[in-house]
């Protein structure tokens, strides 16, 4: 596994907005007192610090409908997981909070400005086709970093994006330590990243990377313009561009779910594996400080909260679904080349699927002193194409989303036959909507998205309950189900499991207008003056 400056987070930890602390190494010193990028070398350096340094794996996957409670009084917890699981305001400290977030975002973006600052010192750097692909990776950093602020900190972006808040979005320089900015609205903020995107998009190329996978290289590129378009309404631009990223033939490039089957059914074999960067499926790779690796795919560490049997048997992966023939398989995860897991005990249940490594780097190999820290997949092929998918449904070519929820079955599930408009159709109104008449789920849940679709039972809702269903599955582990989440005003609870895999009780439900899908800025951030999300 390439090891490309793991450790960059603990280094760059600078937050642009209002400060957070007075001891911030980096904003200590003003932008006249820090390194001069001047030079092709330096502009190019600084580009491997303009990506977020922490991840949002943990934080997204606890707020979503992918985790339960398993056992009230469950030990093994900590106050950072109560909070992210009952959608409280988030106070406790961690390496997976929103305050660090927060903060890797707005370093990265900081960092981004430093570089495209630097073009003004290099003369006729637009003949260099070097330049050029850095000045296009710049552009997407700055606007990557400020999408996954809106992801995050934002309400979902819909018809009503001019009623909510958006994030400061910063495109030069700061000058001063403390500088204030107003959020803007949420159509703001998705235009200013719509501005850069595209701006990067002409420049992208790959000429100036080492290691391309862990950058902004050209298909990586396409990917983030597939997503961006997707949740910004722009349906057929998302098309293009992840036509542009898969090309003709995308079973050539997706994940080869054969080829993972075949791999011992091990923790470390099939993570690392997972994240491998010489795999077409693997289009930009991120690492960050944390224990998501450990959380997600061992059964002692925060096993409370997990995605369990009862979730596995009722929404995901050993659900009756439109591949399922009952008759064929006693245990449905069968059907699956990379075959889920699961664990049980007194205090613990997790069905997983080995997705995220938990790797150590040791400082002082003698003391045993270190950091934890994980490597994730960015963006996939695989995702990808099921974007493609929505937006074909969201576009009315009903057949050409179909052919690509296809391609990716028959890539990731054994024994499937080739589905119809029709035959998906028929299978979603014969399932009941979760929670109809028990506490009890299934694949199917209301959507309430900030924009039209197709009447409940109509083919377009069912499609579209299909491809969320397909990427919920997809990216398990993974942190996107819960902007899918966001994104359709999905209705979900909090459920406590009992030692019978059963649930026992609701505690609370995210409704479809809840503000708190809108994760609460951190507490330093709101007392050196930044306006708070609102709250009922």
């Amino acid at each position: 596994m390439n090891k490309k400056n793991i450790f960059r987070a603990v280094a760059a930890v600078a937050v642009v907005l209002p400060m957070m602390t007075s001891c911030n190494d980096f904003l200590d010193e003003l932008p006249d007192n820090r390194t001069t990028i001047d030079s092709k070398s330096k502009i190019i350096s600084i580009l491997t610090e303009a990506y977020p340094s922490y991840g949002y794996l943990l934080l997204n996957e606890f707020m979503s409908d992918n985790t339960d409670c398993f056992i009230k009084n469950n030990s093994n917890t900590s106050r950072f997981a109560e909070q992210v699981f009952n959608w409280e305001d988030i106070t406790e400290s961690d390496n997976e909070d929103p305050e660090h977030v927060y903060s890797g975002c707005y370093s990265a973006i900081a960092n981004a400005n430093q570089a495209l600052e630097g073009f003004n010192s290099v003369a006729g750097w637009e003949q260099d086709e070097e330049l050029r692909n850095a000045y296009g990776e710049a552009l997407l950093c700055r606007a990557y970093a400020h999408f996954l602020l809106a992801c995050e900190f934002c309400m979902p972006y819909g018809e009503h994006a001019a009623d909510y808040l958006g994030m400061p979005y910063i495109k030069e320089l700061e000058t001063e330590l403390d500088p204030k900015h107003d959020r803007g609205t949420l159509e703001e903020l998705y235009a200013n990243i719509k501005t850069d995107l595209e701006e990067g998009l002409k420049y992208v190329g790959e000429k100036h990377l080492s290691v391309p996978k862990y950058h902004f290289n050209e298909k990586a590129a396409y990917a983030f313009a597939t997503r961006f378009y997707l949740y910004h309404m722009e349906w057929d631009k998302a098309i293009t561009y992840a036509t542009k990223c898969l090309g003709s033939n995308p079973t050539a490039v997706l994940r080869d779910y054969k080829d993972v089957a075949n791999l011992a059914w091990e923790r470390e074999t099939r993570t690392l594996h997972y994240i491998d960067e010489s795999l077409d499926c693997n289009l930009m790779l991120q690492t960050s400080l944390g224990v998501d690796g450990m959380i997600f795919s061992y059964p002692y560490y925060y096993t409370k909260f997990s995605h369990g049997k009862n979730l596995s048997l009722h929404e995901t992966v050993e659900a009756h679904n439109v591949w399922c023939k009952p008759e064929l398989y006693s245990d449905f995860r069968n059907h699956f080349y990379d075959r889920p897991g699961w664990y049980q005990g007194n205090d613990f249940d997790l069905m997983t699927i080995f997705r995220v490594p938990y790797l150590f780097e040791y400082t002082d190999p003698v003391a045993g002193i270190g950091y934890p820290h994980y490597v994730y997949a960015a963006f996939t092929t695989d995702e990808c194409l099921l974007n493609r998918a929505e937006a074909y449904i969201l576009t009315g070519n009903n057949a050409a989303a179909v052919a690509d929820m296809n391609t990716w079955m028959q890539n990731a599930l054994r024994n499937v036959d080739e589905q119809t408009v029709s035959s998906i159709t028929e299978f979603y109104n014969n399932v009941k909507y979760a929670y109809s008449d028990s506490l009890n789920s299934t694949i199917k849940k209301h959507l309430n998205p900030d924009f039209t679709i197709g009447a409940e039972g109509s083919e377009q809702e069912c499609l579209l309950q299909c491809v969320l269903q397909l990427r919920r599955i997809e990216t398990l582990f993974t942190g996107i189900r819960w902007w899918d989440v966001k994104r359709y005003g999905i209705e979900i609870p909090r459920r406590i499991i009992n030692l019978s895999r059963e649930v026992e009780s609701v505690t609370d439900w995210l409704k479809k207008d809840d503000q708190r899908r809108a994760i609460q800025l951190p507490q330093k951030v709101l007392d050196a003056g930044m306006e708070p999300n609102p709250r009922q």
